[in-house]
């Protein structure tokens, strides 16, 4: 039976995992500098490290929902966290660029096991229907949570550890996610009845459903959106943005310097997206996620456009990262709780994984294409456009989607 706790063990649990794993995940950005500039490196090398990564977590999302499915959520979990750490160990000790490329695969197959797919599945399952929308909302705020003091963190670090002393430092905080792993006694998994369509018949039927397609398609520039910043934005507000005021209040933060300000800038997204993502989760359950979901793309798009046409400040990168932090993740409970009242909870995990597989292709292109158009323009703006572009298409694609079961249509 699900829990009728709003804040029950599972969720807790749950966000915990997501927090420790987003702020690693949170902090590649601040890695491109010291990387490219240690290797001498142009910046599409470890761009597509970071595109790889991403690509891989989008490829085994769906993965780890089947074998969360099929073995076991704190089984898939513990394989998830084990890879993630391998892979950063190793990549420490990483010298060339297609030694990054590879292994980012076992640290985006780790993200995958440790990520949105599996936790908000077993979330959903453990909340009650009433609660199912801000249950999802509070765990993916988690994610952001982690993205808070990631970032930073990393920043902090590499002022007195070199960058691989860093990767096996977060090689370790990502295993203490583990001991999380008793909290997620959620529900257990009714047996199939005898006429409950099979995992492979839901997930064909889903494929063939335009309402389906679209949310697949308009996930994309959610992808690509935020792994773009996430990857690129330390470095574009380092090269781009105005010098820090002596005497503000930045400064008297401690953050005096473009680069401290990239960093600082992630946790801001961070922090405001616990806010809106919570928030989503709580509209969610009052209003049509459809609408809502064109509504979020409609503002991200609205406010890249305004910070790119306007001088690039310390104020502005403020102003821009509230605003798109408000945005960050709120799609994620509202896609997922879309998917669940489509096709129901029992392949969730699963069906999710498939659309942010679309998620995580955006991602790809966003964080490669970052690097390449950075490496031939010589800054990020023609990139960024870009994003703006696709934020607009997602807002559109989302209007005719069908936001109830087939069965419940009228004839």
């Amino acid at each position: 039976m699900s829990d009728s706790r709003l804040i029950s063990p599972v969720l807790i649990g749950g966000a915990i995992i997501l927090m420790l794993g987003f702020a690693i995940r949170a902090s590649f950005g601040v890695f491109q500098i010291p990387i490219a500039a240690e290797f001498g490196w142009p910046r599409a090398e470890f761009s597509l490290a970071i595109a790889i990564q991403n690509l891989a977590w989008g490829i085994g999302q769906p993965i780890f929902g089947a074998l969360a499915e099929r073995f076991g959520d704190r089984r898939a979990i513990t394989l998830g966290a084990l890879m993630y750490a391998a892979g950063l160990v190793m990549s420490a000790f990483a010298t060339a660029p297609w030694q990054h490329d590879l292994l980012e695969i076992l640290v985006g197959f780790g993200i995958a096991g440790t990520g949105f797919g599996v936790i908000l599945a077993v979330v959903g399952r453990a909340a009650s229907a009433e609660n199912r929308s801000l249950a999802l909302g509070i765990a993916t705020a988690a994610g952001s949570a982690g993205q808070v003091f990631g970032a930073p963190l990393a920043e902090a670090l590499l002022a007195y550890f070199p960058w691989q002393t860093v990767f096996v430092m977060f090689a370790g905080v990502i295993l203490l996610a583990l001991f999380a792993l008793p909290m997620l006694r959620g529900p257990a998994r009714a047996a199939p009845a005898a006429n409950e369509e099979s995992m492979g018949d839901v997930v064909s039927r889903a494929l063939r459903d335009p309402s389906f397609i679209l949310i697949f398609l308009g996930f994309f520039s959610c992808g690509y959106q935020l792994a773009f910043i996430t990857a690129h934005f330390p470095a574009m507000i380092t090269e781009m943005c105005g010098a820090v005021p002596p005497g503000s209040m930045l400064a008297a933060l401690g953050i005096e310097t473009q680069s401290a300000l990239g960093a600082f800038a992630i946790a801001v997204i961070g922090l405001a997206n616990i806010v809106g993502t919570i928030f989503a989760g709580w509209a969610g359950k009052r209003w049509s996620k459809k609408y809502l979901l064109a509504l979020i793309y409609l503002l991200r798009t609205i406010a890249a456009a305004s910070f790119i046409l306007l001088p690039i400040t310390p104020g502005s990168v403020l102003i821009f990262s509230l605003v798109m932090g408000a945005l960050w993740l709120a799609t994620v409970p509202l896609t997922s709780g879309l998917v669940a009242d489509l096709y129901g909870l029992r392949y969730m995990g699963t069906l999710y994984g498939v659309v942010f597989f679309s998620h995580q292709l955006g991602a790809f292109l966003g964080v490669w294409l970052g690097g390449r158009l950075y490496d031939i323009a010589g800054d990020y703006t023609l990139v960024w456009w870009v994003g703006v572009g696709v934020g607009a298409f997602s807002a559109l694609v989302h209007l005719p989607v069908r936001d109830r079961p087939a069965a419940l249509q009228p004839a």
